[in-house]
């Protein structure tokens, strides 16, 4: 509708999602449906440009021509864009090449330039005001739509002009567009389609249990879906098995490799969670208080979901549980490879975790180094919670595991620790220890609030309902007192509480 409309608009998703395949297969079908002819450009290469317009312009008509001549057999532009560049200077040069373009072709031009948020400065500037400027000479003379594709959404580009050293936004270079489409995640029935896709063509069958694991851990992120079956097919020794099906316990493990390995994905979480504005968001939503994070601006807010890093609904969270998993990981690496406990100090006998032990340790070693430690984190608002998950993650790293829930306005951050029971050995593989029995613990965080007894009310009825939805009698309550004025002695405690004849240890610090 929106091509045979002749509108410009924008198609932005997050990295990996399939943007540009989608876009590459548009082409594809407008090409052979003989109504359009398309042109895909990715400018990604004119980054290096930044600010040097002339340079940038000059390797956006490079690719332009190149793209041309390959999909289309029309090398116009590869053999006149150095006359176009010097007869009508870098500002004027898109423009023009452009509109010579639309009028030698005998059918309405569909421009996709892809990656445009990756150029900087000036020269994205140029480029969007030179598509504006050839808008009202379409479709006979410039191209009939232009497509900009991209992470985010052209109003929330922050354009510093290096000529004019102002801030322009995307929307005031661009004002013509018609929409802003976001693409989507998968469904599940579409990760289901996907998975079945494997089995048609392998005979190797994925279990209920794991397609219901791959679509909760990713919740349909088109990246995380493909590497974790990836991973549980091709990666994981017992998965190359065709015979064998691919059983949730499987999945488990692909996503602790993937975490491990800190595959591209995400490591590039890491880079977005450097910036204000995500830190502004992202550190409430790790702290559980909305005070902490103050009055969001609606922005920054659309910006991060606009990045794949939250969702908005039904409250504002994290995407999915491995990135609820990576950030608090990524956020305190040094601090758990400097950490000297070691995991057998804490195992029983019975090769259980012994929690009180741990929490002890972890209590002293609050009260003792805290300051040091805390004063390291970038996150500062969510810095006791992100050291307790340090101190975990150092210990149960070598065997558990911990999954994550946390949502801004929740006041509180769960975690729930798995052991598996069964001893590790050689011929023993990671996966197949979790198919025996499973210790799990339940360890509630909470920031002290107006009163003692008020926070601990609320956080032993917390802390239940999470044990009962976990299934496990083992629980702990943490409470984190900020207040600088209050001495340690007064901070430090510990004892067991009883809620609905459970028993929970609570710990205060």
């Amino acid at each position: 509708m929106l091509l045979a409309q002749k509108k410009y608009f924008v198609l932005h998703a997050p990295r990996q999602t399939g943007k540009t395949s989608s876009m590459l297969a548009l082409v594809d079908y407008l090409n052979a449906g003989g109504r359009y002819r398309a042109l895909y450009c990715n400018v990604e290469t004119a980054q290096t440009a930044r600010e040097d317009v002339a340079k940038g312009m000059k390797s956006i008509l490079v690719t332009l021509g190149t793209r041309a001549a390959k999909d289309l057999g029309d090398d116009f532009l590869l053999k006149n864009r150095e006359q176009i560049l010097s007869e009508c200077g870098e500002h004027d040069a898109l423009t023009v090449a452009l509109s010579r373009f639309s009028q030698f072709s005998a059918l309405p031009v569909v421009l996709v330039i892809d990656e445009i948020d990756a150029l900087v400065g000036d020269t994205l500037i140029s480029v969007l005001r030179q598509i504006r400027s050839g808008y009202t000479q379409r479709p006979e003379e410039f191209p009939s739509s232009i497509v900009l594709c991209g992470v985010r959404d052209v109003r929330d580009y922050r354009i510093h002009s290096g000529s004019g050293k102002e801030i322009i936004t995307g929307g005031s270079a661009f004002n013509i567009k018609a929409e802003s489409l976001r693409m989507g995640d998968f469904v599940k029935e579409e990760v289901r389609f996907l998975l079945q896709q494997h089995t048609t063509e392998t005979g190797q069958a994925f279990t209920p249990d794991a397609v219901s694991c791959i679509w909760h851990l990713s919740q349909g992120q088109p990246w995380l879906v493909n590497a974790l079956a990836y991973e549980a097919t091709y990666r994981i020794k017992q998965g190359r098995d065709l015979s064998q099906p691919i059983h949730k316990k499987m999945v488990d493990q692909a996503k602790e490799n993937l975490i491990i390995r800190r595959e591209t994905h995400l490591d590039q979480l890491g880079d977005k969670l450097q910036e204000p504005r995500v830190h502004r968001v992202v550190a409430g939503i790790l702290s559980g208080r909305m005070e902490t994070s103050g009055d969001l601006p609606e922005d920054d807010v659309q910006y991060v979901t606009d990045l794949g890093l939250i969702r908005s609904k039904p409250q504002l969270s994290v995407a999915n549980p491995i990135y609820r998993e990576i950030i608090p990981r990524m956020l305190t690496y040094s601090t758990q490879i400097t950490l000297s406990h070691q995991t057998a100090w804490y195992i029983t006998p019975d090769n259980r975790l012994n929690m009180d032990k741990l929490m002890a340790a972890f209590q002293q070693f609050f009260q003792e180094h805290s300051a040091h430690w805390l004063e390291r984190f970038q996150y500062k608002e969510a810095g006791p919670q992100l050291l307790l998950q340090a101190f975990l993650q150092r210990v149960i790293n070598s065997g558990g595991r911990i999954e994550r829930e946390y949502g801004l306005g929740r006041q509180r951050v769960d975690l729930l620790v798995l052991w598996p029971l069964q001893p590790a050995q050689d011929d023993n593989p990671d996966w197949t220890r979790w198919q025996g029995p499973v210790q799990k613990v339940v360890v509630e965080l909470k920031v002290l609030h107006k009163s003692l007894e008020k926070t601990l009310a609320s956080g032993l009825k917390q802390t239940y309902r999470y044990m009962d939805t976990c299934g496990t009698r083992e629980g702990h309550l943490v409470i984190f007192n900020r207040d600088p004025d209050i001495p340690w002695e007064d901070k430090i405690f510990h004892r067991i509480e009883t809620y609905q004849g459970a028993d929970i240890t609570v710990w205060g610090m």
